[in-house]
């Protein structure tokens, strides 16, 4: 076994492998650009060398510099974790040639399936049913719109080495194919050095299913069954599940045995994950090999109680499998949802800056309603980090294992409300609405659940009459403790509470175990066990044997509290305040219309338009570069342009004007 790895990559995958590492005995390397110097990763690795500046192109992705820092450290072998040099050959081969181990597959084995053009052909030769498309590279637009025309439309437009959601349009018509191939060329060179691209037909309502497979260098290869992923926004994953809740035993077993049948026939070993998109029909066809270890990994290991990443590991030693086919079983149900610095009320746009609060809930066993549960949280940044422009704005991946998917989805949504965040935009509420929703509890998914359910965006979720019981509840027991420490005299037990401008009638008592009493529309609620003080962001209790906890702030004129999905102003008032309370004014907002904000921090790649020039409603006017992807931005009317606010290359913060319009 080795002694000493280095670990070729950052964030929450290099904190996951160091400790694997930890428990195997064995010591870690971590390399390092300028942005992630003090990070979580760095503080946990044994040792640590610096590999350049924060742009991965002229660090991570910088094959010289990785084996450098080989050779300085005495490293054995390198992980490269996923992304940047996880499933590059030459890389590979070179590490070979220089006697350093890769933790990963063969070098044969990446190239075959690594490449999306040559590992269909590879599916096809090996039996597997694959999609329609044209699985030559296109070298031009006008190939492009000719093929897709033979196709139909819709077509996705691929790249050739692509990942992680980078690299993919869907094109419905000839003027979407010209933009998208061009936008497809240049997030691909960005991300991986590579614009090759192809395309496929576009399956309508398809599930993204997949299998994870496992490979030693003895020509032993396992199945650890499904995972879900159909939950996505703009081509990258978001919630992730194991196993998928469309499979049945008999469509399980198939597309497990043909992952096999691909493995074994590029001869693959290590971890790897063969996708598949699938109909709601239980159809299944191949869409490609990651030929390393995947994001949503910790779900797999939850039902199965594989370690990934120490089978990685043993498999690169040389290591013979330790279990069989049939030692392997699904226990429980896992669901991971991935906790991203993004604004969801803001159509999911990159959010970076300091993580000024982060709060995560307590890993390990607990119990809901619905049965027991376990957290796990694989998270690489801690409360005061930066989330930097330069890589993928995941804060955590967070996961909840169960017994029952019923057990699994609550426990998730209870994980979520344990989690607090602050500084900058994240997807927490997102995530604890699609928890709630009936639709993914009965497990009628597919890759367009996020469009279907939210087609004018996510706005938040209505508070249901439960969720009010808590506002309700939560701002008078806050109220009664800031009162007391204020000394307040008056005693008062009568309030009105307003939820926004809704009012509710309340009374407040004590029973005799001196739990919070609040009696409200001729019902008593008791709120006990109160874990909250002036300061703390979460407030914790039980109301009516109900454990929750809630999001607070305090505002001027009353709180701001959360609970999953639903938010809202809660104020505890006089009957007489809160009566001309509602007599108030809504507040207008200010009328944007005539102007197009940058929807995110990032830098400007093009603004296409200049003063004076005619612009069609649906042109683009503008295209944004933040965490490796292009942003284009169209115009939402018929306008003339009265001003331009930027220019290429300019850096630009969020809401800054790009253009106006007359």
């Amino acid at each position: 076994m080795f002694k000493k790895i280095l670990i070729a990559n950052r964030g929450e995958i290099a904190v996951r492998i160091i400790k694997t590492c930890r428990k195997m005995g064995i010591k870690t390397v971590l390399v390092y650009s300028d942005a992630d110097a003090g990070s979580l990763a760095c503080e946990m690795a044994d040792e640590t060398i610096h590999i350049g500046p924060s742009p991965a192109a002229q660090s991570y992705l910088i094959q010289d510099k990785i084996v450098d820092a080989v050779r300085q450290s005495g490293a054995e072998a390198v992980h490269p974790g996923f992304g940047f040099l996880s499933e590059n050959p030459v890389f590979a081969r070179r590490l070979e040639a220089e006697g350093i181990t890769f933790i990963g597959p063969n070098p044969h084995a990446i190239e075959a399936m690594g490449d999306k053009i040559t590992s269909k052909k590879s599916a096809a030769e090996a039996g597997v049913s694959t999609v329609p498309g044209h699985m030559g590279l296109i070298e031009s637009t006008e190939e492009a719109v000719k093929i897709a025309g033979e196709i139909g439309y819709p077509v996705m437009i691929k790249a050739s080495a692509g990942g992680g959601g980078k690299g993919i349009r869907v094109a419905h018509s000839d003027a979407d194919m010209a933009e998208g191939v061009a936008a497809v060329k240049a997030e691909a060179l960005t991300a991986v050095g590579d614009d090759r691209v192809f395309l496929e037909k576009f399956i309508v309502n398809p599930r993204h299913i997949e299998i994870q497979v496992l490979g030693d260098k003895h020509g032993n290869i396992v199945s650890l069954f499904d995972r879900e992923c159909s939950i996505q926004r703009r081509n990258q994953k978001v919630i992730e599940e194991a196993p998928s809740p469309l499979l049945d035993d008999a469509t399980r077993k198939a597309m497990g045995d043909q992952a096999v049948a691909l493995a074994r026939a590029v001869n693959y070993d290590s971890a790897g994950t063969v996708e598949f998109v699938a109909g709601q029909d239980r159809s299944f066809y191949f869409l490609e090999m990651n030929t390393r270890l995947q994001v949503e990994h910790p779900v797999t290991e939850l039902i199965t109680g594989v370690d990934l990443v120490e089978q990685m590991i043993r498999s690169a030693a040389g290591e013979t499998m330790g279990f069989k086919q049939e030692d392997l079983s699904i226990n429980g149900w896992a669901i991971e949802s991935r906790i991203y610095a993004e604004d969801p009320y803001r159509g999911f746009l990159p959010s970076i800056g300091r993580l000024v609060r982060y709060e995560q809930p307590e890993e390990g066993e607990h119990s809901s309603a619905l049965g027991d549960y376990t957290v796990r949280n694989d998270s690489g940044v801690r409360e005061g980090d930066e989330i930097s422009m330069f890589y993928d704005p995941m804060i955590a991946k967070l996961c909840a294992w169960g017994e029952t998917r019923d057990a699994a989805v609550e426990g998730m949504a209870r994980a979520l409300e344990d989690t607090h965040l602050s500084g900058l935009g994240h997807n927490v509420p997102f995530l604890s609405a699609v928890m709630d929703q009936e639709r993914f509890k009965s497990g009628q998914l597919s890759t367009s659940y996020i469009k279907d359910e939210f087609p004018e965006g996510f706005r938040g979720l209505e508070p249901s009459e439960a969720q009010k019981d808590i506002f309700i509840t939560v701002a008078a027991a806050m109220n009664e403790v800031l009162a007391e420490q204020a000394g307040d005299p008056s005693e008062r037990t009568d309030w009105t509470v307003l939820i926004d401008r809704e009012a509710h009638d309340v009374s407040l008592s004590y029973d005799e175990a001196e739990d919070l009493v609040i009696s409200l529309d001729e019902r008593d609620l008791t709120l006990s066990e109160i874990d909250w003080r002036p300061g703390l962001a979460q407030f914790r209790a039980v109301l009516d044997d109900e454990p929750f906890t809630a999001e607070v702030k305090r505002a001027p004129d009353g709180f701001d509290i959360r609970h999953r999905a639903a938010k809202a102003r809660v104020r505890v008032l006089t009957p007489r305040a809160a009566e001309m309370y509602q007599r108030l004014p809504e507040k207008v907002a200010a009328d944007t219309s005539k102007l197009v904000l940058s929807p995110m921090p990032g830098l400007v790649v093009d603004i296409p338009v200049s003063v004076g020039q005619e612009v069609k409603s649906g042109e683009t006017v503008a295209i944004i570069e933040a965490m490796k992807m292009q942003n284009i931005l169209k115009a939402e009317r018929d306008g003339v342009v009265k001003a331009v606010g930027a220019k290429a290359g300019d850096p630009v913060a969020a809401d800054d004007v790009l253009v106006e319009f007359a």
